[in-house]
């Protein structure tokens, strides 16, 4: 689920921000230029709800790596609000809003956390059972 839910944050901000920003998923993202987002989840919480469904809870952190070293506190501001529209919902299977979005200037980049809470069933894969055999049988006659 975290996969997916990855991918769509990935979908949301190239749909609001176009190919001029790159995507970063890995811990590194050296080789990319700025612009660019780094996604990565920081915690992820699972509990029981009832029969084979469960609540999951995860935080996420996209961290906006700017392109100007003068304007950054202004480029990284106008960042953040579309941040907060374009991640409020995402199509992760289901409809996923985000919740407790937060942003912070650090270090001169940009850092926004966002959770993503839903319900998953959880489905038992069938075991392969024992395939068909054949056998021949027959009496044996006696002396």
């Amino acid at each position: 689920m975290i996969n997916t839910i990855m991918e769509a944050v990935g979908e949301a901000l190239d749909a609001e921000f176009g190919e001029g920003y790159g995507i970063c998923t890995e811990e590194t993202g050296q080789g990319i230029k700025a612009p660019y987002f780094s996604i990565r989840c920081l915690e992820s919480a699972s509990e029981l709800f009832r029969g084979k469904r469960y609540y999951r809870s995860s935080r996420f952190c996209i961290q906006y790596f700017p392109l100007s070293q003068d304007g950054r506190n202004r480029e990284c501001y106008s960042v953040l609000d579309r941040l907060c529209t374009c991640l409020e919902h995402i199509p992760a299977g289901s409809l996923i809003r985000g919740t407790g979005m937060k942003g912070k200037m650090a270090g001169g980049i940009l850092e926004f956390s966002v959770n993503y809470d839903c319900f998953v069933n959880r489905t038992e894969e069938e075991e392969p059972g024992i395939g068909e055999m054949m056998s021949h049988t027959g009496v044996k006659k006696g002396d």
